[in-house]
C-alpha cells in the first residue's frame, strides 16, 4: 500500500512511478491518487500522450472505465511548460513519451511538485519500454502492479501480444494483448 509522504517542513517534490503489465490497474491507481489530491484541494495537472485516443481524446480512462480529464501533449517538454505552478502533475502511458521525460519529471520534482507517472515497464517483447527504466531509477516511490495470467491464473508480469506484427507501439486492449505470467508468456501461442 502506498503512503503519501508528508509535506511538513516545506514543499518538497518527488517522483512516484506506477508500473506493471497491461491490465494490472496502473491507470486506475493513477486516477485514484489524482482524485485524492483534488479532494485535498491541491492543484493538479494531468497529461497523456496525444497519440493515445483509444478510449477518449482528452480523458485518461482505465479499463474499468474510471476517468479523469487530462491534457494530451506531443512531447515531455510540453509537460514541463504546462505543469508549472501546480502541486501535482499526473502522467499516464509514460512509455509512449520521449527520452526527456525522466529529466522533465526531475525538474518538476525539484520545483516542489509531486509527480505521479504510470506506464508499462516492459513492451510485448519483454524488454524495458521507453523512458520507464530511467524513470524507475529517478523515482522516490515505485509501485509495481500485477495482472492475473489469463492462461493459468498466476500473477502476470508480461503483456502478451496476440496479433502479429513487429512494431513496438500497437495501441489496443483485449483484442491485441493479454496478461501472462512469466511461464505462459515464454510458451507463446502454445500456452
Amino acid at each position: 500500500m502506498f503512503i503519501e509522504p508528508s509535506l511538513a517542513g516545506g514543499r518538497r517534490g518527488w517522483i512516484e512511478v506506477i508500473c506493471g503489465s497491461m491490465f494490472s490497474g496502473k491507470t486506475e491507481e493513477l486516477i485514484r491518487r489524482l482524485k485524492r489530491a483534488k479532494i485535498a484541494n491541491l492543484t493538479v495537472e494531468i497529461f497523456k500522450p496525444a497519440m493515445d485516443v483509444r478510449y477518449d481524446d482528452e480523458h485518461i480512462v482505465s479499463h474499468n472505465e474510471s476517468r479523469i480529464l487530462s491534457t494530451p501533449v506531443e512531447s515531455s517538454q510540453q509537460i514541463l511548460l504546462l505543469g508549472q505552478g501546480v502541486d501535482v502533475v499526473g502522467i499516464d502511458e509514460a512509455q509512449f513519451f520521449d527520452a526527456e521525460l525522466p529529466n522533465v519529471c526531475d525538474q518538476l520534482a525539484l520545483q516542489g511538485i509531486r509527480v505521479i507517472v504510470a506506464g508499462l515497464d516492459m513492451n510485448f517483447r519483454g524488454q524495458p519500454f521507453g523512458p520507464i527504466p530511467a524513470l524507475l531509477a529517478k523515482a522516490d516511490y515505485i509501485t509495481k502492479l500485477h495482472a492475473i495470467c489469463v492462461r493459468c491464473g498466476n500473477i502476470a508480469t508480461h503483456s502478451y501480444r496476440k496479433s502479429s506484427g513487429s512494431q513496438t507501439v500497437l495501441l489496443g486492449e483485449k483484442d491485441h494483448y493479454e496478461p501472462r505470467c512469466r511461464h505462459c508468456y515464454a510458451l507463446g501461442e502454445d500456452a
